[in-house]
């Protein structure tokens, strides 16, 4: 399991060009003007893990297959999306399908770019968007809540529980407050997710600075660090010129051009590992002389869900998994090292799988 990360922000912040360099295409039109891109673009990129490739080095392995990550380039929002303006009801159904939101903000000077509120301040473009996102979250509150009545009113318990967190996230939401604020009980959490609210999604701030800025961020940067922080929300700070010029070059020379810039890894990297966080996702990995493999899992994942993620057949017939945590198998020199010195564990269906285990499924058939 990857995750689908929506990119979105006013026009002109930096989004198609950020897209772009993530996906090392050119499938997203970057122009200075807004709607430059209409229809959302999706790619996917690998995820960079350095512990796959030690792994399959020590192994052997024949191919190295990373875990994936879904973008999708939403076109530039504006006041009044939320009424349909700028093409709003379309990009707010895209958003609506993702797991996450990442939001670009600008946070350059240039005067060769044009801003559509004619400045550069990136907290108030953020308010912008989240007053468009909650606007559009109220209406569809309101219109499901009438739709809800005579279920309701006929005693329907899962009309009766998703009538309670409609009016939760309402209640919300008329306090100027999104609807991730809302606390919900581990028994309410399914019927939440199926809300699909646009507030309710977590939010990874994007703050895109010029190239000379990329390694310590500048002021407006801090700025939306500080207000990220407030929400209990993630930032990263990116330069988009950066991540393409980066997306055109082989991995020695990204490196080479990394490390005269002062940066000590690419912003898609940190963009990732911001983005795992943020959802709270981790890996595990299936090693072998065939191939090496990285899984993208919940943390808090038992054993036999971890294995439904390579098939359901491994989850319906787990038996149990034989573990051994990524430490051990890299000090121990392999798998069968690490069986010889006793770190391969014998797991059972209630184990709870953690970041860097190398795995293999028993199961029946």
């Amino acid at each position: 399991m990857g995750f689908k990360t929506g990119i979105v922000g006013l026009p002109n912040v930096g989004k198609s060009t950020l897209f772009n360099a993530l996906t090392r295409t050119a499938a997203a039109q970057a122009a200075n003007f807004p709607f430059c891109t209409i229809e959302p673009n999706v790619g996917e990129v690998a995820v960079p893990d350095p512990r796959l490739d030690k792994l399959a080095e020590i192994a052997g392995s024949k191919q190295i297959i990373p875990t994936r990550m879904t973008f999708v380039d939403i076109a530039g929002l504006v006041k009044g999306a939320s009424k349909g303006e700028g093409l709003g009801n379309q990009f707010l159904a895209n958003i609506r399908e993702c797991d996450a939101i990442a939001h670009v903000l600008r946070c350059f000077e240039d005067g060769d770019v044009t801003h559509v509120e004619g400045r550069v301040n990136p907290v108030a473009d953020a308010e912008v968007i989240e007053t468009e996102l909650m606007l559009a979250d109220m209406e569809s509150i309101e219109k499901r809540l009438q739709g809800l009545v005579r279920k309701v009113r006929g005693g329907d318990k899962e009309a009766v529980q998703q009538e309670r967190l409609l009016k939760e996230a309402l209640a919300a939401l008329e306090n100027g407050q999104p609807a991730r604020t809302v606390e919900v009980a581990e028994d309410d959490a399914k019927a939440w997710d199926m809300l699909q609210l646009l507030t309710a999604k977590p939010v990874l701030y994007v703050c895109n600075v010029s190239e000379d800025e990329a390694a310590q961020g500048n002021a407006h940067s801090a700025a939306v660090a500080a207000m990220a922080a407030e929400q209990g929300a993630a930032s990263v700070v990116i330069s988009a010129k950066i991540e393409e010029e980066i997306s055109q070059l082989d991995a020695e020379e990204a490196e080479m051009f990394l490390s005269e810039l002062g940066l000590e890894e690419a912003g898609l990297d940190r963009l990732i590992k911001a983005g795992h966080k943020l959802l709270g996702l981790q890996t595990y990995f299936t090693v072998g002389p065939k191939e090496a493999r990285a899984w993208t899992i919940p943390e808090g994942t038992s054993a036999p869900k971890a294995a439904g993620v390579i098939h359901g057949d491994f989850e319906r017939g787990f038996i149990r998994a034989e573990t051994i945590a990524y430490d051990d198998f890299i000090a121990c020199g392999g798998e069968q090292g690490a069986k010889d010195a006793g770190k391969m564990r014998a797991e059972g269906k209630g184990y709870v799988v953690q970041d860097g285990d190398v795995m293999h499924f028993l199961f029946n058939t």
